[in-house]
Order: structure tokens, then C-alpha cells, then sequence
């Protein structure tokens, strides 16, 4: 078999939290070993990897389809009075293109902001409403037609199949079919192929890979009993998968699985065919300053500045003159006047409210900054280089963080929501990661040692930001960074132990299968982004600690893709 006629369409990262324990580098990385052309990430009801996964699928060649895994409820997503509604069924959604994308973003957004009820739902209403563009899998033996199957009600099962076919374009509905050695899959195996020739749908093979290769399933073991507290050792409490075949197969091994249904395995390539999503070169639009009418935003840039620079520096001369000069030809031609005009309204909104604020960094080097009003400290008159915060050589975001008393800071935000509106607005999801002690402590105890044990391990590993297990495991040399060996050095007392004891071993070589993996999702203490369209057509929304709206995706990505990022502090 040739080594292209196979395209992994049913993937698991690290951000199908606390479940799948794939790192997308190395996933992207497999895939491109393999030969594959193309390669999804599906992750349970989210979206978090997304863009960080379609930038490293890019730089490695490969063409990256992006989708997700969405829990569909089948009461409603509006039902939420108790344990029935807090069911839900798995579906296989993909972005065919654009259109597909903005409505994946629109359905992981309702689901988080609407639907959520233990975990984020969508019901196959809004689906129908924002099915275009987008290609629709049976999923694994979660979903509706696959349930319907496993209580033996074929009839049903065939409704649910039919009813699916309908809400998606014409050839984009495919009953998925999965082989992991589990016997209700081949129980309901006949039933799907035959679902699939009297509806008239098409047949796919994934395997649905939650790490990277075989021998990753313990460690996924211990990632899942992580999640809910349990030990790997209590097997009616360890949410363990029933096999190790949950990785991300060779073709050669996915052929062996379906030689029976050539057509499941050639339709991954028809599915990557299909799919075509440009998004690298895509920007959200700066929201537009409030301007005086006729005026345009350079031109009352400069008018204000101008004026600014005569009321507020003193012993004005030619320099301050050529020195705005040449600030504002820099912030012209780096296209960022909205910029200042907005963060200038922020500004004086907080001045009318009497808010307490500083701007802090390197903003105050802007003597443009000084003359409209967002700083407070002459430039000129503390000798303040301009380039550490603008330069014409590298340019990037201007980034001018504004501090807020603590007791006031949500007026700040509000303003700016009912300002530009609450569907332009919001704040920015991070992620807690699994750190060095951290993952010590938690691989020791779902392997069952106690908790004085663990702790006497993650001690000898020095208190210092970016300590690393795998860092720390390496033996001092003359060619590391200084960092590196300073930590190398510092941990002779821990490589000796993981040597010399065979328990220690085994729970640092579990922890370092966990170390890094994102655990859980959270709001930055100060991220804002502000968009000049709604956010959903161009990132997903989640929900934050208390069911405000925060992106998707993290800082970084957001900068990639021009969104405006504000830090309040």
C-alpha cells in the first residue's frame, strides 16, 4: 500500500484536556514520517489547538484540516434540568473551507456560551443552521447512530444517519467506521456498512488516536486517572480505554485493520481532497476610533499630537518638533494610528471616571504617547528612546500596558464591551500546564505511592521558573546554555535517585509522559482583545471561570492573526 493513501481524519491533543495526551509538534511530526499529505485534530467539544496546530501542520508540509469532536445533546442545548439532559453523543465535525470554518467557531462558540451543562453541547438545530462548509463524521461508539446501534434499534439508528445526511451539503456526511479490538465495534460493524448502502453515505477509517504510538498507553493511563483522582490500580474507577490501539497508525497498519472496506481508507483522501482552508494570511480588522467628522484618523493623529506638544512640553524646541516628526512618519507607515487613537479613548474615559491609572513600559518612550495623552512622563525631558516600543526595522504590535486600580479595573472593561460591543470583545483564555513538581506528584499518586514519597522526589528539584524534568535528568556539559547547566548542576542528588531506584523510575518516567501537557483552561489576569467584526468569524469564544466570554485561543495565536490585544491591569 502506498504510504499516501491514508489521512488520519479523528485526532486527540492535549487539548481534549486531561484525555488526550498528544503534543501537536510531535503529532504533526508523525504524520509527516508516515508520508500522510494531510492530517485533522478533532478535539473533544474545542477548538484550543486549532491554530496552533494549522501553523505547525503549514511549516511542515502537510495540509491541516481543522475540526472538532462536538458533544451534541440530544434533549437540546437549552435543557439543562438534570441527569438526562447532561447526556450527549460525539460528531465528527470539519472545516471544508472558510464558510465551514466561521460556522465551527460559531458552533464551539454557542456551545461553550449557550449549550454548556457539564461539558459544551450543540444539538442538531443550530447544526442545521450552521452546517455549511463543513463535512460530518459518525464518530466513535459515543455518538447517536453508533448508541442507537449498541441498544439494538437499527430503525432509529438508520433515522439518525438519514436525518444527518440532510442537515449537511450534498456527499458530506460519512459514516465513520473504527477498529480497536473492542467487541462492541465489531458488534455494530455490519450495521454501520449496511446503514451506509441504504442511506447513501460514505464510508471513512479512522482510529480516533489519543497518544502517538502504542507504547504511550500507560502513560495515557495515568493521564486520564489524573483527571478524576483515580489510581491506575482501581480498575472499576480508572476511566482506562479498554486497549493500547488508541495512536496514531501507520498506513500500512490501517490497511491491515480495513482491507475488507478498501473505500473507508480511500475516502480519508477524498475528505482531504475537500478540504481546503487558507487562514495564515487572514487578519481581523482594527476597530475604528471615534473621529471628529471629516476628519481622517492620521491626520487627526497628528493634529492632536501637534497640539498636545505645545501645551505639555516645556521648553519646546526644534528637537521635540523633528522628534514627533519622526515618531508619527514611523507610526504611519507601520500602520498603527487607530492604535493610538484607541488606547488614547481608553485614556480619557478612565480620567473622566477618576480611575487611577499608569501605563507602564516601554510606552513611555513615546513621545506621541505623552502629547495625546496616555502617558504622563516627557520623554524628552528623561532622555526616553522611542525605538524600544515602535521600530520601523521590526515591526510588531505596540504593546501598551495600562494599570488600573484593582477595585475598578471591570469598569474599564465594561466601557470598552458597550463601546465596541459585546460579540467584538473579550477576554483571553490561558492554560495551566503540568509543571516539573507538579507532574511528580501527580504521577505518584495515581501509581498508588504516598504522598510523602512523591514529595521528598519533587524537593530535590531547585524552586526556580522553567525547571524541567527532562532538564533536570540531563548531566552537566560545557556546550549548555548557562541556564541549562546551572539546572543540571543543581539536580545531581535527583538523577542519582531516578538511577538508583527503581520506584522513583517508574513515577518520574510517568511524570515526564505528562510534564507540559495543558490541565486546564483559565482567564489572563489582563489580556483584552477587541476586534472591528464580531470575534466569531474569525476565533472560537469560550467560557470563562464565571461564564463570560473569553477567546480560544491563547495570546500568542491572537497576535498572530492581528487581533488587538489590550492588557489592563
Amino acid at each position: 500500500m502506498c504510504s499516501r493513501q491514508f489521512v488520519h481524519i479523528h485526532n486527540h491533543t492535549e487539548y481534549s484536556l486531561l484525555d488526550g495526551a498528544n503534543r501537536i509538534p510531535d503529532l504533526v511530526s508523525r504524520a509527516k514520517e508516515f508520508g500522510m499529505p494531510a492530517l485533522a485534530i478533532t478535539d473533544h467539544g474545542v477548538m484550543f489547538g486549532a491554530m496552533e496546530f494549522y501553523f505547525e501542520c503549514v511549516k511542515k508540509g502537510i495540509k491541516p484540516i481543522i475540526g472538532m469532536e462536538a458533544y451534541v445533546s440530544p434533549t437540546g442545548l437549552h435543557n439543562k434540568r438534570g441527569k438526562e439532559d447532561s447526556e450527549n453523543c460525539h460528531l465528527v465535525l470539519l472545516a471544508r473551507n472558510l464558510e465551514g470554518y466561521q460556522n465551527l467557531c460559531r458552533l464551539h462558540t454557542m456551545a461553550a456560551l449557550e449549550g454548556f451543562y457539564y461539558k459544551p453541547r450543540i444539538d442538531r438545530d443550530v447544526l442545521k443552521t450552521h452546517a455549511k462548509g463543513l463535512i460530518g463524521t459518525t464518530a466513535c461508539l459515543g455518538s447517536e447512530v453508533c448508541q442507537a446501534l449498541l441498544n439494538g434499534d437499527y430503525a432509529h439508528a438508520q433515522w439518525l444517519a438519514g436525518e444527518y445526511k440532510e442537515i449537511f451539503d450534498e456527499g458530506c456526511f460519512f459514516v465513520e467506521m473504527q477498529d480497536h479490538r473492542i467487541p462492541e465495534q465489531a458488534q455494530i460493524k455490519e450495521s454501520l456498512i449496511r446503514i451506509a448502502k441504504e442511506v447513501g453515505l460514505p464510508l471513512v477509517a479512522s482510529n480516533d488516536a489519543h497518544y502517538l504510538c502504542r507504547e504511550s498507553s500507560e502513560p495515557h493511563d495515568a493521564l486520564l486517572c489524573i483527571g478524576i483522582g483515580a489510581q491506575v490500580k482501581e480498575p472499576k474507577k480508572a476511566p482506562r480505554f479498554s486497549t493500547d490501539e488508541f495512536y496514531l497508525k501507520s498506513p500500512e497498519e490501517m490497511e491491515a485493520l480495513f482491507h475488507d472496506i478498501p473505500e473507508a481508507l480511500e475516502n480519508t483522501l477524498l475528505i482531504a481532497e475537500m478540504c481546503d482552508l487558507q487562514l495564515s494570511e487572514r487578519r481581523a480588522p482594527m476597530p475604528q476610533p471615534m473621529l471628529p467628522e471629516q476628519k481622517l484618523s492620521a491626520e487627526f493623529l497628528a493634529e492632536i499630537a501637534e497640539q498636545g506638544l505645545k501645551e505639555r512640553v516645556k521648553g519646546l524646541d526644534e528637537r521635540g518638533w523633528e522628534r514627533l516628526r519622526y515618531e508619527m512618519d514611523v507610526i504611519q507607515s507601520t500602520g498603527f494610528v487607530d492604535y493610538f487613537l484607541l488606547v488614547r479613548e481608553f485614556a480619557q474615559f478612565t480620567r473622566s471616571q477618576g480611575i487611577a491609572f499608569g501605563v507602564r513600559g516601554s510606552a513611555a518612550g513615546s513621545l506621541v504617547s505623552y502629547c495625546i495623552g496616555i502617558t504622563d512622563v516627557d520623554p524628552l525631558e528623561y532622555d526616553l528612546t522611542f525605538e524600544r516600543f515602535l521600530n520601523i526595522e521590526r515591526i510588531s504590535m505596540p504593546d501598551i500596558d495600562m494599570d488600573f486600580e484593582d477595585a475598578r479595573r471591570d469598569e474599564v472593561i465594561r466601557y470598552v464591551t458597550e463601546r465596541f460591543g459585546q460579540d467584538k470583545v473579550a477576554q483571553i483564555i490561558t492554560f495551566g500546564t503540568l509543571g516539573a513538581k507538579a507532574a511528580i506528584k501527580d504521577a505518584g499518586r495515581v501509581l498508588g505511592y504516598a504522598p510523602s514519597d512523591t514529595d521528598k522526589i519533587a524537593k530535590l528539584l531547585p524552586n526556580r521558573p522553567g525547571i524541567t524534568l527532562r532538564g533536570s535528568l540531563k548531566e552537566p556539559s560545557r556546550d549548555m546554555e548557562e541556564k541549562d547547566r546551572r539546572d543540571a548542576s543543581d539536580t545531581a542528588e535527583f538523577r542519582m535517585l531516578v538511577a538508583n531506584d527503581p520506584d522513583v523510575k517508574h513515577i518520574v518516567e510517568t511524570a515526564l509522559s505528562v510534564e507540559g501537557l495543558a490541565r486546564h483552561a483559565g482567564v489572563h489576569a489582563a489580556g483584552v482583545v477587541i476586534s472591528g467584526d464580531p470575534l466569531v468569524d474569525y476565533i472560537p469564544l469560550y467560557r470563562g471561570n464565571d461564564g463570560q466570554p473569553v477567546t480560544a485561543f491563547e495570546m500568542g495565536i491572537l497576535e498572530k492573526i492581528g487581533l488587538l490585544k489590550m492588557d489592563f491591569l
